[in-house]
């Protein structure tokens, strides 16, 4: 009984404020359970070997994913609020190399750390942890080596992800990236690069949802190589009980070094602010500078209307 009551007041606490008290007893697509263990009612978080999964209200929020023989770290699933189904693919035709929700690079020194095999290179782990937990947030610290297996270290980053529960309809997950030059770094021009979704099939407009930019413009021929301080993918989860409507928005920092940076989007499901595919000269980085880099993203119920895409923007912004 202790329990229950405990998690009614932290459902009804989250929710003032922020969204109507009906929405404080929903929770991801009804899964919750009705007698959850100890404290498993707030995020939780457990780890195995270099995956570190979280859960809220004992129901799958997301995973980090930092196995060794993978080409990099990335987060999958990165669930929906309200649906419980992933808002992103782990892998899906006409691209199967995208990994949901990543960061890596092709043509880095010679070295290819977005797609084909292992030994083009590699962005490797060296042991992720998670460093903060409230009920509510987690922070996941991890460092990173980018090398071609057998040859020195390229680059490293150090990467802190702020992973919260804004409300029942709402999460979001913020990351801040120290970008590090081991040797002088020369990245040729390349459409792959960075931060980057893939979204779930159905919110992508090939699946029937919608993508749509900061600056109002709608779909890949509108957004394509337009600056833009967010885009998202939404649409309704056909797949979920009453098909609700879920998106996500990826949001590029207006301190990062390339902002107001295009974005390469697609159809099918890709975003991400990809400032190399558009320089005229190879960009480089002497040895022992780094680039300091934030991205957020926002995993919402609704229209990005409705979940003040813009307004979180504004505020992660200024903050």
């Amino acid at each position: 009984m202790t329990n229950a009551l405990n998690r009614r007041r932290f459902l009804v606490s989250l929710a003032a404020g922020a969204v109507p008290a009906a929405c404080a007893l929903v929770t991801s697509r009804g899964l919750a359970q009705r007698q959850p263990p100890p404290a498993a009612e707030q995020l939780t978080h457990y780890q195995v070997g270099p995956h570190i999964w979280l859960r809220w209200d004992n129901a799958p929020f997301t995973s980090y994913r930092a196995h060794p023989k993978q080409k990099y770290p990335y987060f999958y699933p990165v669930m929906g609020p309200v649906s419980g189904l992933s808002l992103t693919s782990e892998t899906a035709l006409p691209w199967p190399h995208h990994r949901s929700l990543y960061f890596s690079c092709d043509r880095v020194n010679g070295g290819n750390y977005w797609q084909e095999g292992l030994d083009r290179g590699q962005i490797i782990s060296t042991g992720p942890r998670v460093a903060e937990a409230t009920p509510t947030s987690v922070v996941i610290l991890d460092e990173c080596e980018w090398a071609v297996p057998g040859q020195p270290v390229q680059m490293r980053d150090r990467r802190k992800f702020t992973l919260a529960i804004s409300s029942p309809r709402l999460r979001l997950i913020d990351a801040e990236i120290e970008w590090i030059a081991v040797t002088d770094v020369t990245i040729l021009r390349t459409n792959h690069a960075l931060y980057s979704v893939r979204s779930a099939i159905d919110l992508s407009p090939w699946g029937g949802g919608t993508l749509v930019s900061s600056e109002g413009a709608v779909g890949e021929a509108a957004t394509f190589g337009k600056p833009a301080q967010w885009c998202a993918f939404y649409g309704k989860r056909p797949q979920a009980k009453g098909e609700p409507v879920e998106g996500i928005a990826l949001m590029d920092h207006p301190r990062n070094p390339w902002a107001p940076c295009p974005w390469f989007t697609r159809d099918y499901g890709m975003i991400s602010p990809m400032p190399f595919n558009w320089i005229e000269q190879p960009w480089q980085l002497p040895a022992g500078q780094s680039v300091h880099l934030r991205y957020r993203v926002a995993l919402f119920a609704g229209s990005p209307e409705e979940a003040g895409v813009a307004g979180l923007y504004r505020s992660w912004a200024e903050a």
